[in-house]
């Protein structure tokens, strides 16, 4: 399940279909405005190198 948080927006994106409409929590699907769209690719480039720095961490950390 997606859950993307967007700061900008101040919503949480939980679904991006193939055609580039997404669904927000609580609302329809449609087309993000140019504005929208950029603040999503924003939100999930920053989350994938957090993601990216979380696994790293986790990787090297020797276990207990």
């Amino acid at each position: 399940m997606l859950r993307l948080y967007v700061e900008q927006m101040d919503s949480v994106v939980v679904g991006v279909s193939a055609d580039g409409r997404v669904r927000l929590e609580n609302e329809e699907w449609r087309t993000p405005t140019l504005q929208e769209k950029r603040a999503i690719i924003y939100a999930a480039t920053t989350a994938l190198d957090d993601l990216r720095e979380l696994l790293e961490i986790l990787e090297s950390a020797p276990s207990a």
